[in-house]
């Protein structure tokens, strides 16, 4: 199965750029059409859920080097970043040694920074697009 999915993949892009998860790429035993989305899915997760994710979580590693080092320490531990399991509030600050409104004050500031510097980035984006 694993050849005939790379055999798939090499023949779409020979002619076109793009490949959805829901192309078909052959058939089952019992004449059933497959698509890639169905041989990649696993019993404990789904795989467009898992691929979103990936792609958030790029964004967001985008914009974190805007926050200074407390902000980033806070966002990071609160959403998991670090591969770690995400914390709360309360956890981040007893390492820190701080109030846990503290840390809910620095983690509302950290992803508002980081909101308007995406919010700028994609304006400009957009700017660039239409001046084509």
């Amino acid at each position: 199965m694993n050849n005939e999915i790379l055999m798939h993949l090499r023949a779409l892009k020979k002619t076109k750029k793009d490949v959805s998860l829901h192309d078909p790429i052959g058939q089952d035993k019992e004449g059933n059409e497959i698509s890639l989305i169905d041989v990649l899915k696993s019993e404990n997760e789904d795989v467009i859920d898992t691929i979103q994710l990936n792609m958030e979580l790029e964004k967001v590693k985008q914009y974190i080097d805007i926050l200074d080092d407390r902000e980033k320490e806070v966002i990071v531990g609160r959403f998991g970043l670090d591969l770690k399991k995400e914390k709360t509030q309360r956890e981040i600050a007893k390492e820190l040694g701080i109030s846990r409104s503290y840390v809910s004050r620095i983690e509302k500031r950290a992803l508002m920074k980081m909101f308007h510097e995406f919010y700028r980035a994609e304006k400009e984006k957009r700017k660039k697009a239409k001046g084509k």
